[in-house]
């Protein structure tokens, strides 16, 4: 009869094997099965006198239960993740080609063009945007007036205040608003030509030229 009863203790020490993070439904499928079997080696070998509690039997079926639940709702979450990347990932190709303003400070000049846009927060009665060379000299600033809240983009044809022309290169601008003397803080956006799209370990990246690899979610227009 000892041997019985250390069948009936071993009864309350069935436990689910802890499956890894990344467990699937083969996982679960066995870890049901081992469950099964060890469930059914100790009926057959209880004691008459004093059998398993079904409270401890209903507690263990439950847990398997829930975790091959658990398994099931993993996958297929895992399932539709992957599914909205793909999704995501195709829909962005259809941006290259295009140019987009992200968040940046850095301002290209070229046959007397260059493109910046800024990112209001809320509505402002004063935005002044100032153009700064490599060295974070000033060389022009123009004050483009009251502006509502969302994104807007400005243009500077080259000219500096002191009334030269600059070359065609690489620039910075910076942006101050205020709202009733109270400022704003305002994002510099910079203007960069989508040339393709990569899928990343933290979501889609779009490939913009002269600017490297930027977030698709880091996108504010579409131009």
């Amino acid at each position: 009869m000892s041997s019985i009863g250390k069948s009936t203790d071993a009864a309350a020490a069935i436990a689910l094997p802890a499956a890894p993070a990344d467990a699937g439904a083969p996982h679960a499928n066995e870890a049901q099965d081992r469950f099964l079997k060890l469930l059914v080696t100790q009926l057959k070998n209880q004691d008459p006198l004093n059998p398993m509690d079904n409270a401890q039997i209903t507690s263990q079926m439950a847990q398997i239960s829930t975790v091959s639940g658990i398994e099931k709702l993993n996958a297929t979450l895992q399932g539709m993740a992957s599914s909205y990347s793909a999704n995501q990932s195709l829909q962005a190709t259809a941006m290259i080609g295009h140019s987009v303003f992200v968040p940046g400070s850095a301002l290209q000049l070229h046959d007397g063009m260059a493109q910046g846009g800024i990112d209001l927060p809320q509505a402002a009665d004063k935005v002044v945007v100032s153009v700064r060379d490599g060295s974070g000299r000033i060389l022009h600033q123009v004050d483009l007036g009251p502006q509502a809240a969302g994104v807007l983009g400005f243009q500077w044809d080259g000219a500096t205040d002191s009334g030269a022309t600059a070359v065609s290169g690489s620039y910075s601008f910076s942006v101050e608003a205020q709202q009733g003397g109270t400022k704003i803080e305002a994002i510099a956006l910079a203007l960069g030509l989508v040339g393709g799209v990569k899928q990343g370990k933290d979501g889609v990246l779009l490939n913009l030229n002269g600017m490297g690899s930027v977030a698709l979610s880091a996108v504010k227009q579409v131009m």
